[in-house]
């Protein structure tokens, strides 16, 4: 069973796809992006990575709501990462951007 497929699962075992509109979805994926950056608040990075049971946990969130929100729109998550891949290499060639941490804008 994929990812994607558990996901779906435990969702509709427990009838709330009815719940999980685009907009809640975005809004979910945001909150526990918060919830992530939370863990390493007032904190170094190295010290933030202590508490990795917790970063697993919110990343694992973020990535649940982003995966029921690709479902919702009938999106291969492998072919939009692709997409992503190329037109962030489009933007960031390796001649200009290797160690270098400008913004495509500024490269």
């Amino acid at each position: 069973m994929t990812s994607m497929e558990k996901v779906n699962a435990f969702r509709d075992a427990r009838n709330w796809r009815q719940f999980h509109n685009e907009k809640d979805l975005a809004l979910s994926i945001t909150l526990e992006a918060s919830e992530l950056l939370e863990i390493f608040q007032w904190k170094t990075a190295e010290e933030g990575r202590q508490d990795i049971d917790a970063i697993k946990d919110e990343l694992a969130d973020v990535l649940i709501y982003a995966y029921m929100m690709a479902d919702n729109l009938d999106l291969d998550i492998d072919e939009i990462i692709e997409r992503k891949l190329i037109k962030n290499n489009e933007k960031y060639p390796v001649e200009k951007s290797k160690d270098n941490k400008a913004t495509y804008d500024d490269l």
